[in-house]
């Protein structure tokens, strides 16, 4: 999983409520060791931050699954269920939760 950090998302002058480093605590403390979390720089939708990437796992990926773009990932409900999907085997293993399906968003420049 790669979660945005730098310009909008993980920005407490933008979401004040939410408390950005202890979001990344949780989610690397939850999916740890199966599942790697990362920070990026701006991943190019600051509309829809916090901005959280699902990467498939390599055999899903050789399957054909692409990653999964997740916007305003900002409670814990969100939260809880994309790591419940990432648990599940998530892109091209398991499918998307309908309201977790709410929160999917294009890649920048689809």
């Amino acid at each position: 999983m790669t979660v945005c950090r730098d310009c909008c998302c993980g920005n407490a002058l933008k979401h004040p409520a939410i408390d950005h480093d202890a979001q990344l605590d949780r989610l690397r403390e939850v999916l740890a060791p199966a599942h790697r979390v990362r920070t990026s720089q701006c991943l190019d939708v600051c509309a829809e931050a916090n901005v959280m990437v699902v990467h498939p796992t390599p055999a899903a990926r050789r399957q054909g699954a692409a990653p999964v773009w997740f916007g305003l990932v900002l409670s814990d409900a969100v939260e809880n269920d994309l790591v419940t999907w990432v648990h599940a085997g998530g892109p091209g293993v398991a499918e998307v939760p309908p309201m977790l399906e709410l929160s999917v968003i294009p890649a920048p420049g689809r």
